[in-house]
């Protein structure tokens, strides 16, 4: 048994290492800039996690984020743990109403069933406080981790850690607080719906997880719109307006806002924002505002 494992994880070194190199080759990550009469902005659509040491970063995403004065986030600090903790406890959990009598019991088995799968031996019993969106996360999360993605190694983090940002003041669009209020305020039909696709998503496994991944390193924002945007838009439109239309719309308005002023800044966002027919892009189109896609060179 020991001698297989050996065997198993000298395999995936060894595809770790291919695949670093030729994700390194082909890496070419969305990128935009937009021009004002003394003012530059530049859009980078980020993934909020990604396999460890896997290269991303290409000169022109380099580039941009030397040349900026400003680093723009969704929020200013996306690993401010107490601010996390404090937003869950309040918005996440409902120990008064379990989450097995909010859920029929089939779906409560498939809960079960699937967080047993990811490691978690209580099952359901551990998500018993919590409310249905906090689950889709807590599952999500877990599938994540059980993928071998470390949450850690996202893009923002990165870019935090870059030299290229060091000493630059850190900006946000938000707070961790309003972010999951977008969850926390679904009226209770849809958080069961979201939950229940997400039970269905687990079933097939991490393939549409890698796909995503790998449509967000090749730029592909066809891929991105279909596989992310889409996703959310058909089965979830009140939610696809809340988390997507209506942020990239107020987004657009306070990048409009800094084109009027002068200096450079960095936007990074996540790249489902900056794909499908309600971008960012379409948004600060109709604001008059022309946004240009920056290709790596081949």
């Amino acid at each position: 048994m020991r001698s297989l494992r050996a065997v198993a994880a000298s395999l995936v070194a060894a595809a770790s290492v291919l695949s670093f190199f030729s994700t390194l080759a082909c890496a070419d990550p969305g990128l935009w800039v937009a021009r004002g009469p003394n003012a530059t902005v530049y859009l980078f659509g980020t993934i909020h996690l990604l396999r460890k040491g896997q290269a991303w970063e290409t000169p022109a995403i380099a580039a941009a984020l030397s040349k900026s004065q400003e680093l723009w986030l969704e929020v200013p600090d996306p690993n401010n743990a107490q601010e996390a903790k404090a937003a869950i406890q309040q918005l996440g959990f409902d120990p008064a109403h379990p989450l097995s009598s909010k859920l029929p019991p089939e779906m409560v088995m498939h809960v079960d069933t699937a967080a047993k799968s990811l490691g978690i031996p209580q099952g359901e019993k551990a998500f018993e406080p919590m409310r249905p969106w906090l689950v889709t996360l807590a599952l999500g999360n877990a599938l994540v981790v059980r993928a071998g993605y470390d949450p850690a190694s996202g893009v923002e983090n990165a870019l935090l850690r870059d030299p290229a940002a060091a000493g630059k003041p850190v900006h946000g669009f938000e707070t961790l607080e309003q972010q999951m209020h977008f969850f926390a305020d679904m009226k209770p039909a849809v958080e069961r719906q979201l939950l229940e696709n997400t039970l269905e998503d687990l079933d097939r496994g991490p393939e549409q997880l890698s796909s995503l991944i790998d449509a967000w390193l090749s730029g592909d924002d066809a891929a991105i719109t279909r596989l992310f945007v889409d996703e959310i838009k058909q089965p979830f439109p009140a939610l696809y307006r809340a988390l997507l239309v209506d942020r990239n719309e107020a987004w657009a308005a306070k990048i409009a806002t800094l084109l009027r002023g002068s200096g450079v800044r960095f936007v990074a966002v996540g790249a489902a924002h900056l794909a499908g027919p309600d971008s960012v892009q379409v948004a600060l189109a109709r604001r008059g505002v022309h946004v240009e896609r920056i290709m790596t060179a081949r």
